[in-house]
């Protein structure tokens, strides 16, 4: 199953760079790296990334990420994919730009 990290341009380009991250501030701050599924991902772009251009949509595959993914309860009541340790580059599957139009973010077709 593919889940999905939302970047800032920069947070990419270090990820990129380096090859492992630990996300961005607020996962730093919560002692791990926020995902989303497919179903999830329109409904998080648009609470946390709304107003932000220029955003890297990446999928990685749960199965590449063994016991340090855990399912917990989150917004809504429903489980997000957490990652307790450092996201490698090599467990990226495919990344692209999440394109804008007219400030709104155009999603693959991939995403519901």
């Amino acid at each position: 199953m593919l889940i999905y990290k939302v970047f800032r341009v920069r947070e990419w380009n270090a990820l990129a760079g380096s090859g492992e991250t630990v996300g961005a501030p607020i996962d730093r701050s919560d002692g791990f790296i926020h995902f989303s599924t497919a179903e999830q991902l329109r409904e998080t772009v648009a609470k946390h990334f709304a107003d932000i251009p220029g955003l890297v949509l990446a999928a990685v595959d749960t199965e590449s990420l063994g016991d340090d993914l855990k399912w917990e309860v989150s917004r809504g009541g429903d489980k997000f994919p957490h990652l307790y340790r450092k996201l490698k580059l090599s467990e990226v599957v495919h990344h692209a730009p999440l394109k804008e139009l007219d400030g709104v973010h155009l999603f693959p077709d991939e995403i519901p």
